[in-house]
């Protein structure tokens, strides 16, 4: 009995024994705390990636909105529409436009966008930064003024050009400076704060004219080609040279004191500055015009090097610190005369209408942008500078052009009358440039909100009265005008004669300019545009002078045959 029951013993501790090793024990052996160890609570999963993920699964959504991805170039788009619809709507109506300037018009929409904006709490987009101004939109304005710059008639008067621009532009910025100076040591004006050199800073900032309406306005009326040519010069240097001595007393306002080596330092940067953005601009305008001699076979890229090399010209004199304006100016004027001779036609015209597009939407964004901030931001306004600043602006004007024209008008073949005097002193309208300068002042200048209130408050007064009257004040006291009507092919083949015939004697006498000139003929004909085009010159000269010569030459002969008909005739009735 005792040996069955061990046998049965033994056999049901083999069978547990088995269970335990394939399920494994199933109880727990409490652990015991070691010394010196903080046991810690259990942590609960939170609700991240986990490695049992639970099985709730998100639907495929039907739509979405990412706005803060298109923000930026979203509203960019929006105010670029807005501006446009709003020059649609002025050019509907084409009345509108002769009495009232296209830029009193845009600054009017945005006032009315900007009263919106602020009944509704909405600040305008923080877009017209120092860098978006200098990069983006000053580049198309400037090109589009360079480019279409008449050639001819702005040669000719370059040396008044550059004398109303430059002496013009330094005549109005020291005595308007000067002058809100002494302004500010009166005490009742509440502006001792603001030293010479941030009147100097601000008085650069007004001195920049932008007489777009004025233009068109001479254009209308069809004032004569010298003061139209003169007002058109002095827009596009003066914007340069303001931006030389924007830069140069931007950096002196932050000095504590000037030493009288300073001053002369800033006289030599000027010229520095100046002559090499000339010099950068013809370089690069050359550069275009040996690149485009190789473009015969991919004609669709010609306007991409004309476009390229203009900003880049731009470009590398601003990385030089040097007047970037002189420099797009000097090489759009350089592409114009050598690059337009080696593109197609189709690419001229490209050129032209892109060129004219860019410059338009950036003009038209800054004058809109004006109104707009003239309502959504703070001013600082105080009647006795603002009033003084118009009053001097006005003075200082007036008697730069009459004092610059007394000592000009010697030098020059057809003299400024008083008429064309007045039309040089009222047509300084103040505009884009002023605006963005002035709104793109650095926050260390202590009175910059005293200094926006007061540029946007003679730029309203000169665009909107100066802007609005001057047709009829021109017309009024009968400025010279310029005589456009088609002369017949007699008159045209007389004047083509006798200028040759000129040449011809001036060549026998032996003028110094004419023997000048006609050697820098010679040397443009056979060394600089052999290199620049991609025609031979013979070639050129047969496929464009020959056609000229020949017509002319049949027009000729069929004059000189109607008169020898004519005295023939007379001839003839006097013998019968």
């Amino acid at each position: 009995m005792d040996l069955h029951f061990f046998r049965r013993a033994g056999g049901l501790l083999l069978v547990f024994t088995l269970l335990s090793l394939l399920h494994g024990s199933r109880g727990e052996v409490p652990t015991r705390p070691i010394s010196a160890v903080t046991i810690l609570p259990p942590v609960k999963p939170d609700d991240g990636p986990q490695a049992f993920p639970n099985a709730d699964k998100a639907n495929l959504p039907v739509f979405t909105m990412d706005y803060p991805r298109i923000q930026i170039p979203f509203e960019i788009t929006l105010w670029v529409l807005l501006a446009s619809f709003a020059k649609i709507g002025f050019h509907v109506y084409h009345k509108i436009t002769i009495w009232v300037p296209e830029s009193c018009l845009l600054i009017s929409i945005g006032l009315i966008v900007g009263g919106i904006m602020f009944s509704v709490h909405e600040e305008p987009p923080a877009v017209l930064s120092s860098n978006v101004f200098f990069l983006y939109m000053l580049p198309p304005i400037v090109l589009d003024s360079g480019y279409f710059m008449p050639t001819r008639p702005f040669f000719e008067n370059i040396g008044t050009v550059l004398w109303f621009a430059v002496v013009g532009t330094l005549w109005n910025s020291i005595g308007i400076g000067m002058s809100l100076f002494a302004i500010c040591q009166i005490e009742a004006f509440g502006v001792q704060d603001i030293n010479l050199q941030e009147n100097l800073l601000f008085a650069t900032i007004i001195s920049a004219v932008d007489p777009v309406a004025v233009l068109s306005v001479f254009e209308d009326v069809s004032v004569n080609e010298q003061l139209y040519i003169v007002v058109f010069g002095e827009c596009l240097f003066n914007d340069a040279v303001t931006v030389v001595l924007y830069n140069m007393f931007n950096f002196v306002a932050e000095m504590p004191v000037v030493e009288p080596v300073d001053v002369f330092l800033g006289v030599a940067r000027f010229f520095v500055v100046g002559l090499g953005g000339m010099g950068f601009g013809v370089l690069f305008g050359f550069v275009a015009a040996f690149t485009t001699r190789f473009t015969s076979r991919v004609r669709e890229i010609e306007p991409l090097f004309i476009f390229m090399y203009s900003y880049l010209a731009y470009l590398v004199a601003e990385l030089f610190a040097i007047s970037s304006i002189m420099a797009i100016v000097t090489c759009a004027l350089t592409m114009k005369y050598y690059v337009e001779e080696n593109v197609s036609q189709r690419s001229c015209t490209t050129i032209r209408h892109v060129v004219k597009m860019l410059g338009s939407i950036s003009e038209t964004l800054i004058f809109f942008f004006l109104g707009v901030v003239t309502i959504t931001t703070e001013h600082e306004w105080n009647w006795g500078y603002i009033l003084f600043t118009l009053l001097f602006a006005f003075i200082w004007r007036g008697l730069g052009v009459l004092v610059l024209t007394q000592i000009i008008n010697p030098f020059r073949t057809i003299p400024f009358n008083m008429k064309d005097q007045f039309g040089l002193a009222y047509g300084g309208l103040r505009g884009a440039i002023s605006f963005a300068l002035v709104f793109t002042l650095p926050d260390n200048i202590g009175r910059k909100q005293l200094f926006v209130t007061a540029t946007i408050a003679i730029i309203l007064f000169t665009v909107f009265l100066q802007g609005i009257s001057i047709r009829p004040l021109i017309e009024y006291i009968n400025v010279r005008r310029t005589n456009r009507n088609l002369d017949t092919i007699n008159v045209e083949v007389h004047c083509r004669l006798m200028e040759h015939t000129i040449a011809g004697i001036e060549d026998l006498c032996g003028h110094i300019w004419d023997d000048v000139n006609s050697r820098f003929q010679w040397f443009e004909n056979d060394q600089v545009l052999a290199v620049l085009f991609s025609l031979n010159m013979k070639t050129v000269t047969v496929m464009i002078i020959l056609p000229w010569i020949s017509s002319y030459l049949v027009h000729i002969l069929v004059y000189l045959a109607n008169n020898i008909l004519g005295a023939l005739r007379c001839v003839n009735g006097l013998m019968l």
